[in-house]
């Protein structure tokens, strides 16, 4: 079934009539990337062509036979968390042990026209997975096409990047987001992501756990730094916290006020080392001090 699509209307015109084989969506997280490359294979092997007719063989099939979408494990094999996320080897050339990777996945022929391959992360390929990726990058079969999904080509490996058509993906307008939702809370929290909307949506508990922590942080840095870093942790615990609090600081704070400009940097650069994978409890020591301080500025 193909997916229903919310905005990106000038990429969707556009990639019907691209030829190149392999193609890089980038842009920031839930804007749509992965319902795009769902619909770009749907429409690839539709009877009628773009964009899906819904009727033929091809479109009514739920789980596509010739779709694949590649990406982190977010477990470990022993069931915990995986902190350092990637992919690996095993997922894009054959391995003695494993399941199916992309390489023979790609070694036969599609059920209808076109098999579509997503690396959905391929910021977060190892290095021989990459290398692996490569030789598919420069000889793909016929019938192939693959979509590399990152956060910004900068991000991916000059190699990989190189050798596809990148399609920048932005943020969605909050008039577009308006046919889901007009709740001024949800639309802060998604900055222009869809999914983050579909989310807020359908977790409602979730949600609202959500803005109650960042309330929480807010009215802790009246009160000191202890406060400050007891109230952080759970929200650090949840996903999208820290972009809740920078959107929740920068509204209570006017643009003029150099608290702003410091608090939002220092949420920043909290996230950037969170994302090198240092230390949670060393990031909520900094980042709980560092708030507590500049908001302790007249």
């Amino acid at each position: 079934m193909k997916p229903s699509i919310l905005g990106h209307e000038h990429i969707l015109r556009l990639l019907p009539s691209l030829s190149s084989q392999s193609l890089l969506f980038t842009g920031p997280e839930g804007v749509g990337r992965r319902a795009v490359a769902r619909w770009y294979a749907y429409g690839l092997n539709c009877a009628k062509g773009f964009p899906g007719c819904g009727d033929c063989a091809s479109c009514r099939l739920e789980e596509h036979t010739d779709y694949l979408e590649i990406a982190p494990e977010a477990q470990t094999k022993t069931g915990r968390k995986a902190r350092n996320l990637q992919i690996r080897l095993e997922q894009i050339a054959p391995r003695e042990e494993g399941g199916e990777s992309l390489l023979e996945w790609l070694s036969t022929y599609p059920r209808f026209r076109a098999k579509v391959a997503v690396i959905d992360g391929a910021h977060l390929l190892n290095e021989p997975a990459a290398n692996a990726l490569l030789k598919v990058l420069e000889e793909p079969p016929t019938y192939a096409r693959l979509v590399l999904i990152a956060p910004s080509r900068e991000l991916v490996l000059p190699t990989l990047a190189s050798r596809s058509l990148e399609l920048a993906f932005g943020p969605l307008p909050e008039e577009t987001l308006h046919g889901l939702t007009r709740d001024p809370e949800i639309l802060a929290y998604a900055e222009g992501s869809a999914g983050r909307v579909r989310w807020a949506l359908d977790n409602p508990a979730l949600f609202n756990q959500l803005v109650g922590r960042a309330q929480g942080v807010l009215e802790s840095l009246a009160k000191g730094p202890a406060q400050t870093l007891e109230a952080l942790g759970p929200l650090l615990e949840t996903e999208g916290g820290l972009n809740y609090l920078a959107r929740k600081l920068g509204q209570s704070l006017p643009p003029e006020d150099p608290r702003r400009a410091a608090a939002l940097l220092a949420i920043h650069q909290a996230q950037e080392a969170l994302s090198a994978y240092v230390g949670e409890d060393l990031v909520l020591s900094w980042l709980g001090l560092r708030l507590w301080s500049v908001m302790a500025e007249r």
